[in-house]
């Protein structure tokens, strides 16, 4: 009898992107990995992270909301007994972490209508950051900015000094808070001398959730009073005032540049030149040629169809009918013409810096946008090998961070 030859076994392929990190499902993933990113920031830690994900099953979206709750509340419970025994850092990070955790707990509950355990998850994250502020090694100061006849409710924080200090009004995205923003940029800027503005514009946070504001696609008419505001006060160096968008903000912060001059640069993290032009494609194929002028009876029930199909394209559909204040599908789809940049990019007048990750589909207009632009440029493209392809540079902070900082130090001459 010959002898037997075993065949070795071939050692898997190592994946080559940073996903499934938790979840085989990419929205629970990619939810997943955006807390992990606020790691650097004081946002989350890695082990309660994990062992949470772990008791989540696989598109469960009420488990994802429990878990994450508790979370929440065992770490902000933790933090409550630091705080009565004088334990000031401790309790700053346990409210920090608690924060982060409560965010991510009411994600998947973007939907019309307005649902108040959504309401409830914004309120815990917001209460859970204003009990960090109060310990935070920052100054953090609750201000309002002006906004048509209903004021947007803001974080004014600064670092250590007098100053007056280069300051960065942070656009966040979609469903982005400025809680998140502190952790997601906020902190990076201080620690490197920024003062930082924190707002939830329209659709954003509070703004939607407590005032019923939603999208508007002329940003500049809430990045203005942002910059009155903070030219108005004396510890803002009023040369170097930055404007910088994260996500939806990609898109946010340049079009409220194309009209706002005042400001010194300009940071764009997932750039967007002409998102409204993309809404036709959640249509399937054979009904993209009636999107303009068909039924919207029959083009919502196919779009309802695609939501009960597909988890992601219903996330989609339902975040953005709540936050632009549309009651069916094919209304949303249709508002997101006047999303633009197309021929209003060449109006930005100062150096402008552009971030996209590889892997990261949502930010695949930097080269449009980049081509449009007249003044001072770069693109920084991050890389799947750098760990730092996904949305927003998730899981590379820190790279991010030194890449964007240094170039704003340059671009400002620090």
């Amino acid at each position: 009898m010959p002898p037997t030859v075993l065949t070795p076994t071939p050692a898997p392929t190592p994946p080559t992107t940073l996903t499934g990190l938790a979840f085989q499902d990419a929205e629970f993933d990619g939810q997943f990995l955006r807390a992990l990113d606020t790691i650097p920031s004081g946002g989350a830690d890695v082990g309660e992270s994990f062992m949470t994900a772990r008791r989540i099953a696989p598109g469960d979206h009420d488990g994802w909301l429990r878990e994450w709750q508790a979370l929440g509340d065992r770490v902000l419970a933790a933090a409550d007994a630091s705080a009565a025994a004088g334990r000031r850092v401790s309790a700053y990070e346990g409210y920090l972490r608690a924060m982060t955790y409560h965010r991510t707990s009411g994600i998947f509950l973007y939907r019309p209508p307005l649902d108040p355990e959504f309401v409830d998850a914004h309120r815990r994250q917001r209460d859970a950051f204003a009990r960090a502020a109060a310990r935070s090694p920052w100054r953090i100061e609750p201000v309002e900015i002006p906004y048509g006849t209903t004021p947007l409710a803001a974080w004014w924080v600064r670092p250590d000094g007098d100053g007056p200090h280069p300051t960065v009004a942070m656009v966040g995205g979609y469903d982005g808070t400025k809680e998140e923003s502190f952790v997601a940029g906020g902190v990076a800027a201080l620690r490197r001398g920024y003062a930082v503005l924190l707002v939830d514009g329209p659709g954003q946070g509070a703004a939607l959730t407590e005032q019923g504001l939603v999208f508007r696609p002329d940003w500049e008419a809430v990045v203005t009073p942002q910059v009155d505001w903070l030219l108005a006060r004396p510890e803002v160096d009023r040369q170097r005032i930055v404007l910088m968008g994260r996500s939806w903000g990609g898109y946010l912060a340049p079009r409220a540049a194309t009209v706002e001059h005042r400001i010194a640069a300009l940071v764009a993290d997932a750039p967007q030149y002409d998102p409204g032009a993309g809404a036709r494609y959640l249509l399937p194929e054979q009904y993209r040629d009636r999107f303009d002028t068909g039924d919207p009876d029959e083009l919502n029930a196919v779009l309802r169809q695609e939501m009960a199909a597909s988890p992601a394209v219903a996330f989609i559909l339902d975040r953005g009918m709540l936050t632009h204040g549309f009651a069916t599908p094919i209304d949303y789809l249709r508002g997101s013409a006047d999303y633009t940049l197309e021929g209003l990019a060449p109006r930005i007048t100062c150096p402008t810096l552009l971030c996209t990750g590889e892997n990261d589909v949502r930010g695949n207009a930097a080269q449009p946008l980049f081509d449009a632009l007249t003044v001072p440029k770069e693109c920084l493209r991050f890389t799947n090998a750098d760990g730092a392809g996904e949305h927003d540079e998730a899981g590379a902070a820190a790279l991010w961070s030194q890449r964007v900082f240094d170039w704003l130090d340059a671009t400002l001459q620090r």
